[in-house]
C-alpha cells in the first residue's frame, strides 16, 4: 500500500457545486475508483490565503501498477463524464508537474 496526497485550487464561486457533486457522487464512480485499487479516499477543503480555496486529496493505492490503473480509470467514459463536471470547478496549481492536473505531493512523514 502506498499513500498519496495531492492538491489543487478550487474556484470560490464553485465551492457549493463541488460539494454537491461529491455529496451525490455516482455509484459508478465509486466502483471505478475501487477497481483502480484506490481505497480510503478523502478530499478536504481549506482556505490557505484570503479568498483562495484549495482541495487536498488523500488516498491509499493497494495495487501493483499505479500508472496502468490510473490510465485504465482515465479512459472510462463514465469517469470522463465525471471529470467534465468537476474540472471546471478546479484551478490547477502553477507548481504542478507538466501533464498533472492535481499537484501530487511527497510524503515524508507518517506515524500509525
Amino acid at each position: 500500500m502506498k499513500r498519496y496526497g495531492m492538491a489543487i485550487g478550487l474556484k470560490k464561486d464553485k465551492i457549493e457545486e463541488y460539494k454537491k457533486l461529491h455529496a451525490e457522487v455516482w455509484p459508478s464512480i465509486i466502483k471505478l475508483i475501487k477497481k483502480a485499487n484506490i481505497s480510503n479516499y478523502s478530499i478536504y477543503l481549506g482556505r490557505l490565503e484570503y479568498d483562495k480555496y484549495y482541495l487536498f486529496g488523500y488516498f491509499e493505492y493497494v495495487g501493483d501498477d499505479f500508472e496502468a490503473d490510473m490510465t485504465a480509470m482515465s479512459i472510462e467514459p463514465e469517469m470522463k463524464r465525471w471529470w467534465q463536471l468537476c474540472e471546471p470547478c478546479q484551478l490547477p496549481l502553477e507548481t504542478r508537474v507538466e501533464g498533472e492536473w492535481w499537484l501530487f505531493m511527497e510524503e515524508f512523514f507518517h506515524a500509525d
